[in-house]
């Protein structure tokens, strides 16, 4: 099948496209469109959750929207986070971004590899007295909870962040050869808008273990998928696929 039109399920980018060279290359047109967006849950939303955020002595961050969004629930219940209260980042990039909130302090602020389990590594014996909230979003996965309780941590979550799917009926969706997912909330998105969907010749690109997992359990064959040590980002990825089939 020959790709004239691929659609991102992201908004498109404001500082030029990864995808230039895509473009100009194998004269593909590119369009971006969020399949859906984040927003931070409101106050009463959060309270409806009956979590007291001052019980627990430490915090889980998996990403820095959850991180905006604790922070913007906090000032809008008017909860004042004390000094001792610890954070651990499943990375270092969102371990940095609590800059932006807080003071940032070494012995308080802890990071790992981008893995789960690294969070584990990192509260060893040292804080596992510890009351821990994981922040996350209402489409999170339990996993990580899971490994917490596994470990024989006091552990309870809170979701901060809920999902809020785009309308993709105004879309001409036969018309895209393929689609590319960044998450499995956009493979739920493009489910939830036609609910008879069927792939038939339609190519899907995903990018992360998560979003091929979502696509699997739905039954939808993926033909790029990203990252590999050969593609780190979905537009290497597809530069390396449309060179295979053009037989370079």
């Amino acid at each position: 099948m020959k790709i004239e039109k691929i659609l991102i399920a992201q908004p498109a980018p404001a500082n030029g496209s990864p995808y230039s060279e895509i473009i100009s290359k194998y004269g593909v047109r590119v369009d971006f469109h969020p399949f859906c967006k984040l927003e931070t849950i409101s106050a009463r939303e959060f309270r409806a959750q009956r979590i007291s955020i001052l019980d627990y002595t430490a915090i889980v961050f998996t990403g820095r929207s959850t991180i905006d969004a604790f922070f913007k629930i906090c000032d809008e219940l008017r909860v004042t986070i004390p000094d001792s209260m610890k954070y651990f980042c499943v990375s270092e990039a969102v371990a940095m971004y609590l800059q932006k909130h807080i003071v940032y302090r070494k012995r308080k602020v802890f990071f790992g590899d981008g893995t789960p389990s690294s969070i584990i590594s990192l509260i060893g014996p040292k804080h596992k007295g510890e009351k821990f909230l994981i922040a996350q979003s209402d489409n999170a996965s339990h996993d990580l909870e899971n490994m917490l309780n596994a470990a024989g941590l006091e552990t309870n979550t809170a979701v901060f962040i809920k999902t809020v799917y785009a309308d993709m009926k105004d879309i001409d969706i036969r018309s895209y050869q393929m689609i590319v997912f960044y998450s499995p909330s956009d493979i739920k998105s493009l489910l939830e808008s036609y609910p008879d969907f069927k792939q038939e010749n339609m190519l899907f690109a995903t990018f992360g273990k998560p979003t091929a997992k979502a696509m699997a359990e739905c039954g939808l064959k993926i033909e790029v998928e990203a990252p590999t040590p050969e593609a780190p980002s979905i537009a290497k990825a597809l530069s390396l696929y449309l060179a295979g089939q053009n037989g370079e």
